[in-house]
């Protein structure tokens, strides 16, 4: 359960990192009015997809195998969890839920538009919000200690 906790812990990093250069290269794209580019910008914004579902996937196992997520809830009840320990059992995971599915959205939407800047726009605002959603709800006080 460690090396999966590692796993998820460090692949975090990386789930960061792309979603912001896709979040950025969206932008970049709607409002430079560029071309949307199978080689550059869909592949970004498919690997950042890929990347946070895969995130999503590892955290979803550790919420079930983990003392800190849904035994958490069931040995201490909703009201017994103090605020890290609801962080980690309730807000983190329901939050990092909503923002796959925001990126999902917004990767089903860019597929069905034509246009460059609506395909860059559909990506740049729910990439974006799931970025938002996953930066509100990371526990920063474990990432610095």
């Amino acid at each position: 359960m460690e090396i999966l906790q590692n796993v998820h812990s460090y692949l975090a990093y990386v789930v960061l990192a792309i979603l912001i250069l896709a979040v950025f290269n969206a932008l970049k794209g709607w409002l430079g009015k560029k071309e949307f580019t199978m080689e550059k910008d869909l592949r970004v914004s498919l690997f950042a997809l890929i990347l946070s579902h895969i995130q999503l996937l590892i955290g979803l196992l550790l919420y079930f195998i983990s003392d800190n997520g849904l035994k958490a809830i069931q040995t201490l009840g909703m009201g017994g969890l103090n605020a890290a320990a609801r962080l980690l059992a309730l807000e983190h995971p329901l939050m990092n839920i909503i923002a796959i599915v925001l990126i999902t959205i917004g990767w089903s939407r860019h597929k069905k538009k034509t246009e460059d800047a609506a395909k860059f726009k559909s990506i740049a605002v729910f990439y974006g919000l799931g970025l938002l959603f996953i930066l509100s709800r990371i526990p920063w006080g474990q990432w610095f200690n």
